[in-house]
């Protein structure tokens, strides 16, 4: 029973010989060069030695989402299928090793909020964390600067300046008015025809000479030439005298002389000195 059998194995040998296995020459790359869409990702992170598989993984995908993106458990619990317990686990490693910080900042109205920031490289000079960029508010648009009111506003006289102002893209596309700059700018064509200015001229004051580049606005412009170059009232003129009336032709019934008289009868000579 202790006599040795010199024949039998050592160790007992793997099924596939050693120079047979597929891991025996290591790891190959085959890679290409992104040019979008990609993220740089430290070895630090990727290879670390403390960390989860999960929680390096997890570290991987927030430092690729952009600013703003939401990182909390329930919104990455409702992205991952690893639950919210496992995640919470995970961000708390990630924390730990400072690849994650939290910090709290009082928005306008008073209200305190965390705000979640991820470090690429934990242990470098923190930076003064900046808040999401927020698209600004649009403001709202300038109003249009008044325009000259006529004295009478008689319906026919606005619809002539109204009908005026549309024409105006016939002559430059770039005179294309809506709507409500028609109305806004219809009285100041109206002042204008009630001084005697033609159509034409109105036409010729407004669309001649407008700048070579785009019209930011062009109801503004034709609202500043409008009141600019307001022509003054014409003169007063007085009443024409009517000219004097001329009588037909009568004949005398004295002495049959030619006169002019509104009716038959005697001449001026026979009314003066009658004969009987």
């Amino acid at each position: 029973m202790d006599t040795q059998n010199p024949s039998a194995p050592l160790r007992v040998r793997s099924r596939i010989a050693g120079h047979d296995h597929p891991n025996r020459g290591g790891l190959i790359h085959d890679n290409s060069r992104h040019t979008a869409r990609f993220t740089v990702i430290g070895n630090h992170l990727a290879q670390h030695a403390d960390l989860s598989l999960l929680a390096i993984g997890l570290g991987t995908h927030i430092q690729s989402l952009p600013p703003g993106a939401r990182i909390d458990i329930k919104s990455l619990a409702a992205r991952f299928p690893e639950g919210v317990a496992r995640i919470a686990a995970a961000l708390r490693e990630l924390e730990k090793h400072g690849y994650l910080r939290r910090v709290r900042e009082r928005v306008p109205g008073g209200r305190i909020i965390t705000r979640t920031i991820s470090c690429n490289q934990p242990g470098h000079r923190p930076q003064q964390h900046e808040p999401p960029v927020r698209r600004p508010t649009p403001t709202r648009r300038k109003a249009l600067p008044a325009v000259p009111t006529p004295s009478c506003s008689a319906p026919a006289l606005l619809q002539a300046a109204t009908d005026l102002l549309a024409g105006l893209r016939r002559h430059d596309s770039r005179l294309l008015l809506s709507a409500a700059d028609t109305a806004h700018l219809a009285p100041g064509v109206a002042a204008w025809l009630e001084r005697d200015v033609s159509p034409a001229d109105v036409r010729r004051a407004l669309a001649d000479d407008l700048p070579t580049e785009r019209l930011h606005r062009p109801a503004a412009l034709l609202a500043h030439r409008l009141t600019t170059h307001l022509p003054p009232p014409p003169p007063f003129a007085p009443p024409a005298t009517p000219p004097p009336v001329r009588h037909p032709f009568q004949t005398c019934d004295s002495c049959d002389r030619a006169f002019r008289a509104p009716e038959p009868g005697r001449c001026r000579d026979c009314q003066e000195h009658p004969l009987f």
